[in-house]
């Protein structure tokens, strides 16, 4: 994508035209928006420009639009402008990671400069990304699936294999282990990166709008149809496509998406011209496929045509060994998500949290993660705090780290310093160090899942 490229977002529509007009006499390329919603679906990993937005918005409001593209890819910068002269606001959007924020009205010069800072603070961590990929160090999709065992290692493989192929791939995973992440990362490595990413849930689509939603229509093709509408699947032509929980399908429609994935048009409803569609399909189930086929309940020459390519999630369960690590970084970006200072967690937390069962997987953690540093959770409440020497810093992170290890491989020794990467020597030394025991557990540990 264009390294000049601002995308705007502003209800006002002669807000945006006058705004996208001034920015290009600048000689930024400026593509505009009359919502939040849409605007996310182009935005990613691998998105090379600045989002500008307006703050107070019905529906997805500027800072929620700030914490979704967050979430997405915190280094993003993202410019709200706002036409209300509030202090307390300005400061919660700076803590919340806003790059700047701008009151109307504003010199356009002003706004281009600001925006041309942050294009290129973009444009420096983007290439910081490709050399440390280059030389062979954590990478953009390590960042985004972290993991040592070799369940996420062979993940982080096959997706890196599909991503760059315009093949449709099927997703499978328990809920809460992060398929739409998935589907994110391989968007965001193909060749249709600075395209559109559409997730449908295909559980949440109203059964009598259904084909209307997915496919579009003509003016006049039912009641209430007063003019043409493109579907989701035109929409999303030369992107990406992400059907979520396909297994909620109805089977009458998954005779029409077959169609779809056979011959890549679609036909509005209302109409018979065929319109070709060029997108890659990507879809997501919870559920066993194979055994839906059984039950009659999924076709099975959809499955067939889906399964190009297929990538297994693992649940918490099946890489325990990752929880202590994972739910460190979890800590960390949600310090940075509500503005606290950096958060320390006590080893006994750590060791507690890796042996615990999590049958919401990454998004039950996530949360744990986020009462720990909010401070809600009673049964942690007590064992975060913060400290300001680096050596303490170090000490808690380090001695939490092994002994959650420790805790995760049921003392045996081997597999802990071969994942942490360091000698036996050293494991005993720091073992002996912060007075650890290899034998170390929690009350939890002893209930099998």
């Amino acid at each position: 994508m264009n390294g000049n490229r601002v995308l705007l977002v502003d209800d006002e529509e002669e807000m945006r035209r006058s705004s996208a007009q001034a920015l290009e006499l600048f000689g930024l390329e400026v593509d505009t928006f009359a919502n939040a919603e849409s605007l996310l679906e182009r935005v990613g990993f691998r998105f090379a420009g600045v989002v500008v937005s307006d703050i107070r918005m019905p529906g997805m409001d500027g800072m929620t639009l700030l914490q979704r593209i967050r979430e997405m890819d915190p280094e993003i910068p993202v410019i709200l402008l706002t036409g209300h002269a509030d202090v307390q606001l300005a400061v919660t959007a700076m803590r919340a990671g806003v790059y700047d924020f701008i009151e109307k009205p504003f010199a356009a010069q002003q706004l281009a400069t600001i925006i041309r800072r942050a294009l290129d603070r973009r444009s420096l961590v983007l290439e910081n990304r490709r050399l440390r990929a280059v030389a062979g160090k954590r990478d953009d999709i390590e960042a985004r699936l972290p993991g040592r065992t070799q369940a996420m290692v062979d993940l982080r493989y096959r997706l890196r294999a599909i991503g760059a192929t315009d093949a449709d791939t099927l997703i499978i995973g328990d809920t809460g282990v992060g398929k739409e992440v998935v589907a994110r990362a391989l968007h965001d490595i193909s060749a249709r990166a600075d395209k559109s990413f559409i997730a449908i849930n295909c559980a949440a689509l109203p059964q009598n709008l259904i084909e209307s939603e997915l496919f579009g229509h003509e003016a006049g093709a039912f009641p209430g149809a007063l003019r043409p509408r493109f579907g989701k699947f035109e929409h999303g032509r030369g992107g990406t496509i992400l059907l979520d929980e396909i297994g909620s399908m109805p089977c009458d429609l998954q005779a029409k998406f077959l169609r779809v994935l056979q011959e890549r048009v679609i036909t509005r409803l209302g109409s018979n011209e065929p319109v070709p569609l060029d997108v890659r399909f990507i879809a997501t189930s919870k559920v066993n496929l194979e055994s839906e086929v059984v039950a009659g309940r999924f076709r099975a020459d959809l499955l067939y045509r889906l399964n190009v390519a297929t990538l297994n999630v693992p649940s918490l369960f099946q890489r325990q060994a990752d929880v202590p690590l994972l739910f460190l970084q979890l800590v960390r970006e949600a310090a940075a998500r509500y503005g606290r200072d950096d958060v320390a967690v006590l080893p006994e937390t750590v060791t507690e949290i890796a042996a615990r069962n999590w049958p919401g997987n990454v998004r039950e953690l996530r949360n744990a993660a986020d009462r720990l540093v909010l401070g809600l959770d009673p049964q942690t409440e007590g064992a975060a705090h913060t400290s300001h020497r680096l050596t303490d810093k170090v000490a808690v992170y380090e001695r939490g780290v092994i002994a959650s290890a420790l805790a995760a491989h049921g003392g045996s020794l081997r597999p802990v310093y071969e994942m942490l990467g360091i000698s036996r020597k050293t494991l005993y030394e720091k073992m002996q160090k912060y007075g650890l025991d290899k034998n170390i557990r929690s009350s939890d540990e002893l209930h099998d899942p």
